[in-house]
């Protein structure tokens, strides 16, 4: 095991510990940290239904779809299927909300948003914008959907604050497709750098950041990173190993008096990296969260860089960091900023560890709050079902940092969450409750149940796959 994650791995055994007063009208709580959201919903009966499928996204519910959260409230089904998956209730209010509450409890003036697209495999052709494309949870192209997120990330946590799902260009021109899956008129091919930027044009002014921050598949994009300029966002995007680059600095060969003078090369930034000697790099030591110093090389030059169509972009900064991984090989990682030449190594290594914490994020989404667990075809019920559980994910935030606060001084891993917890309900001396209802496929009686009926354990139970 590589030392970065063993040791994140160690911060969150050693966060698995939590205090029974955290549990004390934590469904109450919930409740209330659902009404917010539930509000920009126009019927009673659709906030009670977003009420009990976040409730259920909590569960310890083996499988986290309406049918599994319905059995839990001992609900039929087809209501809250429908809800989900077939109602076209609109799913950005409670978007913006997520992110109106996430930069006024996280936010700080050097926050960092982070854009992720992370897939979904698939088996069949009938789920919206399915396709054989790249699948970066496998590692390989496979029959999947694809999602672009959008995190934020700050010394206080981090949070997604909003998804779009990439619909393929085939799929956007399919009259047939489109018409089964309730694709709105409105929903044109966008690349996935075209969905990045609109939400950071609807939310970015509610989350106060210095930075912007992406994976190689969003730095690639020369026209991304230019319209970030536009935009005057600083921004360090990872990039290829195989981007072309050129030094600022780099004196052109010697001139044979013959022919067209000579120009500096460009060469590939791997390439360039693997010529430094070694005295080029410079340590420093970087934390993840609070605990466990990790020491990082890392080396910053002024380049021009290729674009896609080939020709000499902006002049950019280009940052490398190295982590060693055995005795004489590193893990290197590829950055390009138009940040000043003068920014701190240690600031772009802060901000490039932070770009890694939307996978922390997407982690905890899925295994504690049901991301993947969906059976939805649809456009509608694609974005619904994921719209609550971000919600669902960040109320297990409110609940981590409520946490941290009864602590007191003890200061916890960051990357925590109340489902990484091993705790004890506040009712574990008293006898169980049989007016709650159980998970029970068989419904003798078609009723409804109080809204939030699932036991505090079963809150916050479940365990981090």
């Amino acid at each position: 095991m590589e030392r970065r994650y063993e040791v994140r791995l160690n911060e969150l055994l050693d966060d698995a510990v939590m205090a029974p007063e955290m549990l004390k009208d934590m469904l109450a709580r919930l409740e209330t940290f659902v009404d917010p959201f539930a509000e920009a919903l126009q019927r009673s009966e659709q906030r009670d239904n977003a009420q009990a499928y976040i409730a259920g996204l909590l569960s310890q519910a083996e499988r986290k779809n309406a049918e599994s959260i319905a059995y839990l409230h001992d609900q039929e089904r087809q209501g809250l299927q429908k809800f989900v998956g077939q109602s076209k209730w609109d799913h950005k209010p409670l978007m913006r909300e997520l992110a109106r509450q996430v930069g006024a409890e996280l936010g700080t003036p050097n926050g960092v948003i982070v854009f992720d697209p992370s897939g979904f495999a698939k088996r069949g052709k009938e789920s919206v914008g399915v396709k054989r494309q790249w699948c970066g949870r496998l590692g390989k192209v496979e029959n999947c959907q694809v999602g672009v997120y959008m995190a934020y990330a700050s010394p206080q946590e981090h949070a997604l604050v909003d998804v779009r799902l990439y619909l393929p260009e085939e799929w956007a021109s399919d009259k047939a497709r489109r018409k089964k899956c309730h694709i709105p008129k409105e929903v044109k091919f966008w690349t996935r750098h075209e969905l990045a930027l609109q939400m950071l044009d609807e939310h970015g002014s509610l989350l106060p950041h210095a930075w912007v921050t992406g994976d190689d598949e969003m730095g690639r994009s020369s026209w991304f990173r230019g319209q970030l300029r536009q935009r005057d966002e600083q921004y360090l995007l990872a990039v290829p190993s195989n981007t072309l680059i050129r030094l600022v600095d780099a004196a052109p060969p010697a001139y044979s008096g013959h022919g067209r003078p000579p120009v500096v090369q460009f060469q590939r930034v791997d390439h360039w990296c693997a010529a430094l000697p070694a005295e080029a790099w410079t340590k420093i030591e970087v934390r993840d969260a609070e605990k466990g110093p990790l020491e990082v090389e890392v080396v910053a030059v002024r380049v021009l860089a290729k674009t896609e169509q080939r020709r000499v972009g902006p002049e950019e900064l280009l940052f490398v960091t190295r982590e060693r991984i055995g005795p004489n090989s590193f893990k290197h990682d590829y950055h390009l900023t138009g940040a000043p030449p003068d920014t701190p190594l240690a600031e772009l290594a802060r901000v490039q560890k932070a770009e890694h914490r939307v996978e922390d994020c997407l982690k905890r989404a899925k295994s504690q709050a049901g991301l993947a667990d969906y059976e939805v075809r649809t456009w509608h019920g694609w974005h619904h079902h994921q719209a609550l559980s971000l919600i669902a994910t960040w109320f297990l935030t409110v609940e981590t940092r409520r946490g941290k606060k009864i602590h007191g001084g003890d200061h916890r891993a960051t990357g925590s969450s109340i489902d990484c917890l091993v705790a004890e309900s506040e009712t574990e001396h008293r006898s169980p409750r049989t007016d709650l209802p159980q998970p029970n496929p068989s419904l003798a009686t078609k009723r409804r149940s109080p809204v939030l009926p699932l036991q505090i354990a079963q809150v916050v139970g479940s365990q981090a796959s």
